[in-house]
């Protein structure tokens, strides 16, 4: 499975020489991306479905998402399109309410007034104990020295010496230990909890159960969302036939814990984490619940910085230097977490590739691999959506333009019509709805890495 250089669009066809499907089961599969990711994907995902006629990515069988793909997919499942989730980030949505800064960015208050009140308490109370531990084993040092000191005494040789004071030490030492400094850190610098609240209140608005088995009987609608398990560090799928123990909001909140960023998500007495700790993405999980065409998009893949490339063309160095690292610490991060994540994600597609099992296509889309402004965007950026919306929309516009006879031929065979004209009539009308300026034209370069079984 090889790979060139600005590759935004995959596609593996493990259906070519068989019959088409009668009813083919069509999946989404949203990976996560933070802020400026999931904004990317709402911008991608509206430019997709610009090009279908006659059903919608809203309209598709199942829907699998983690950290901010979970929090695409509710709405998506739920009916709600991309063009009303571009409303939403806007906040001109009258389905959905706008996500508010204070819904991602809630401080978690109550760990950072109870944690430090609790080191300061216990390091009060160590030296007190350690005193009263110290004094109330004097009684006994006598006894317990006694045979090391004859010892030393008979034989004064440095090993006998060593022996006696070990002991010594080991019967004077303080028995509790120090409280630790990072035991008492929050687990996180903001609480997910106001974005389950947020979700929760959308799906009522919209008159949309918050229970996976009633949402799966009312919408006739596979939905899945993973999270990771923070205690055993296994990966948790929530869903009608999975996991229901929680409600869809919940889940959503527990899929979206980023370590560090957020604190765990504690549900019925399990922490979870986000759920791309485990997996980039979950086409696995589209494979075992019988998907045939699965349509996957991961807003997250390194930049490629090829500065001798860059040196002899001389074109500007994405860095305003020679390297990425040039940029500092928050660059050299940024690429490193994005190059992991699309890592796995190759060697995930490779076995899917292998799988005789799965006998359908899989659609992976991407940004391209020298993407420089999306790339540049904080992924924790709420105010940076808007522009990675567009980001999106122009990334994906330009990928499926390129490769339109290809995809036209893939969604062909599972029922789904692709027009270029309707795609540039809702192009020109975003433009002039949100001011967007400039051509979506297609990118330079290969966009299309085909791998057939």
């Amino acid at each position: 499975m090889e790979e060139g250089g600005g590759v935004g669009l995959t596609l593996i066809r493990n259906s070519k020489g068989r019959p088409p499907k009668r009813n083919p089961r069509l999946a989404l599969v949203l990976a996560g991306g933070a802020v400026s990711g999931g904004a990317f994907k709402v911008g991608g995902l509206k430019a997709l479905n610009d090009f279908f006629v006659g059903r919608g990515v809203d309209d598709f069988d199942m829907y699998v998402g983690l950290s901010a793909g979970a929090v695409l997919a509710v709405p998506l499942a739920a009916g709600i399109e991309p063009d009303e989730m571009v409303r939403v980030l806007e906040g001109s949505s009258e389905r959905f309410d706008q996500l508010r800064p204070i819904d991602f960015y809630s401080p978690n208050v109550g760990e950072f007034i109870a944690r430090p009140a609790k080191f300061a308490y216990d390091l009060a109370s160590y030296l007190p104990g350690v005193t009263y531990d110290f004094l109330r084993g004097l009684p006994t040092l006598p006894e317990s020295l006694g045979g090391e000191a004859r010892r030393f005494a008979k034989q004064p040789t440095y090993k006998n010496f060593e022996t006696f004071v070990m002991r010594l030490i080991d019967h004077t030492a303080p028995k509790r230990r120090l409280p630790a400094l990072t035991n008492h850190v929050p687990s996180g610098v903001f609480d997910n909890k106001p974005l389950e609240r947020w979700m929760r209140r959308g799906l009522e608005k919209i008159d949309m159960p918050n229970d996976f088995r009633a949402f799966n009987r009312r919408r006739n609608r596979q939905l899945f969302l993973s999270a990771c398990n923070l205690d055993t560090a296994e990966r948790v799928i929530f869903g009608a036939d999975e996991n229901a123990d929680v409600t869809i909001s919940e889940a959503m909140q527990a899929s979206t814990a980023l370590p560090g960023f957020f604190r765990p998500a504690r549900i019925n007495g399990v922490d979870y984490v986000d759920g791309g700790i485990r997996n980039t993405a979950n086409i696995d999980v589209a494979i075992e619940k019988g998907a045939d065409l699965i349509v996957c998009y991961n807003p997250f893949r390194p930049f490629f910085n090829d500065t001798d490339a860059q040196a002899e063309n001389g074109s500007p160095y994405f860095a305003d230097g020679r390297y990425l690292s040039d940029r500092g610490l928050k660059v050299v991060l940024n690429q490193v977490m994005r190059t992991l994540l699309h890592s796995r994600l190759k060697l995930a597609m490779q076995r899917y590739l292998a799988d005789d099992r799965f006998h359908g296509d899989i659609v992976l889309l991407e940004p391209q691999e020298r993407e420089a402004e999306f790339f540049a965007l904080n992924p924790l950026a709420f105010w940076k959506r808007a522009e990675a919306v567009e980001h999106g929309f122009r990334s994906v516009r330009q990928t499926i333009e390129q490769n339109f006879v290809e995809l036209r031929e893939v969604f062909a065979s599972y029922g789904i019509e692709m027009s270029r004209q309707a795609a540039q009539d809702k192009a020109d009308q975003a433009h002039e709805e949100r001011g967007w300026t400039g051509r979506d034209e297609p990118a330079e370069g290969p966009s299309l890495r085909v791998v057939e079984n």
